[in-house]
């Protein structure tokens, strides 16, 4: 045993050390820095500041960051090709799910400006419904390059509760790599989602309604 902590005392010490090596070698690059080294970061950090603002000029122009209601098949087509990224919610007027849905997108759409946020009357585009095999209302339908990615159909894998978190919704978009996310994708945001039973029931639904077939968005 006492043979056993000495060696991890030594791995410790190991990293320890590494680390502060890393650390001095940080230190003297700034030190040693003149004024040409630290304009030429000062335009770099610029030039990156410039284009991160073109591209969120871009995306508004989009129409991203808003969460906005279209009224046919075509437009959610147009969309789509001009949008790499799409959430859009499939509802009718008579589910209150669907409502509570619509809460929670109106709040990710202004986080995740990089990703385009729709809403589409189910009941007013059936050639579109039927295509796509939507039967369950509410469904998030998840596109990327004009491929459907994902769906999530009902509140099944968000825990089956009316009450569930917007970041848990945020946690099961982020699955399909369609909007910048942070936190863990291994988990739930275990400080929204507190049952351990729950985390692991979300977990397996996940697992059982992975949709594998994508397709083309054509009109």
């Amino acid at each position: 045993m006492a043979q056993q902590q000495q060696m991890i005392n030594q791995m410790v010490a190991g990293a320890v050390e590494a680390m502060e090596a890393t650390v001095d070698a940080e230190l003297n690059k700034l030190d040693n820095m003149d004024e040409d080294d630290l304009e030429a970061i000062r335009e770099r950090r610029i030039k990156q500041m410039a284009k991160a603002q073109e591209k969120k000029q871009e995306y508004k122009n989009l129409g991203h960051g808003t969460y906005d209601t279209i009224t046919n098949e075509k437009e959610f087509f147009e969309i789509s090709k001009k949008s790499d990224r799409v959430v859009c919610l499939f509802y009718i007027d008579t589910s209150f799910r669907c409502k509570i849905v619509d809460k929670h997108l109106t709040q990710l759409c202004e986080k995740h400006f990089e990703t385009r946020f729709l809403r589409l009357n189910a009941e007013k585009s059936p050639f579109l419904t039927e295509r796509l095999k939507i039967k369950v209302m509410p469904t998030i339908l998840i596109t990327k390059d004009s491929v459907v990615c994902d769906r999530i159909v009902g509140f099944e894998q968000l825990g089956n509760s009316d009450n569930f978190p917007t970041s848990l919704l945020e946690w099961r978009i982020a699955q399909s790599k369609v909007i910048n996310y942070s936190g863990d994708l291994t988990r739930p945001p275990v400080e929204d989602v507190k049952e351990k039973k729950t985390m692991v029931q979300i977990q397996r639904n996940l697992r059982q309604e992975e949709f594998s077939s994508d397709s083309e968005l054509d009109d």
